[in-house]
């Protein structure tokens, strides 16, 4: 298995969130599961037990500087270490009003969201990963083309905010043995609820530029991540993994 004794700290028990954790565990992580929601969080424990997986779990605010600092640090000292972090929790865009329309706080939520959690969660992780000179922090998003016929608001910012922030953060970590690797999607079909108005339409927007026909699946994310955390991927730092079906050609 891929991530046999490793400990892996995910924060989001949401859909994607839900698939990585689930793929850590069945690659052999310890997961120690981060959410704001008891129920989701809860729910995705007991799928992971339920597989045979090792989970533990903790409700935390992923915006609270000193909640994540003080979950990161019971983790090592529980677990001995901390090899793999990864930040996959909601960040509250606002999609489908012009910018020109839309309110200043509304634009800014989800970069605010984004990047402080981002290097809230990285910091914590890092400090460890410092000490024992190994350890993989992932992240979620990087810049792609902007959508013409679907408006997102402060999203697309947040996601090239936090590609910009991995970059440095692989720099700077680089010497004390951490990777940092981000996973880029190019949006996921299966995060938009059927009930969603105009879902047909944005689901297509999203598979027309790919060269596959379709967007990353849950199971695509996950298999990627595990890899990119993974010792198999030991020479990937700096970079971002493609998981968009060829919708963004690097």
């Amino acid at each position: 298995m891929l991530l046999e004794n490793k400990n892996a700290i995910v924060y989001g028990a949401g859909a994607i969130g839900r698939a990585v954790a689930l793929g850590f565990a069945g690659e052999g992580a310890t997961v120690h599961l981060a959410s704001r929601t008891a129920e989701p969080l809860e729910a995705v424990a007991d799928e992971i037990r339920a597989a045979g997986g090792a989970v533990e779990t903790a409700q935390l605010d992923a915006l609270d500087e000193t909640a994540v600092a003080e979950h990161a640090d019971a983790v090592a000292a529980r677990a001995g270490r901390i090899d793999v972090s990864i930040n996959l929790i909601s960040v509250g865009d606002i999609q489908g009003t012009p910018l020109a329309q839309m309110s200043v706080a509304d634009f800014e939520q989800p970069i605010h969201t984004a990047v402080r959690t981002t290097f809230l969660t990285a910091r914590a992780a890092a400090r460890h990963m410092i000490e024992q000179r190994s350890g993989v922090i992932l992240t979620f998003g990087g810049v792609g083309d902007p959508m013409q016929d679907y408006f997102i608001g402060g999203f697309q910012v947040s996601l090239a905010a936090v590609d910009m922030l991995r970059k440095q953060l692989a720099a700077e970590l680089g010497p004390h043995g951490i990777r940092v690797v981000g996973l880029k999607t190019g949006g996921i079909a299966e995060t938009i609820p059927e009930d969603f108005p105009g879902r047909d339409t944005l689901v297509e927007s999203l598979v027309q530029p790919t060269m596959l026909g379709r967007t990353a699946t849950f199971r695509d994310v996950a298999d990627v991540a595990a890899f990119a955390a993974s010792d198999r991927a030991a020479s990937i730092t700096g970079s971002e993994l493609n998981i968009t079906c060829g919708a963004i050609v690097d």
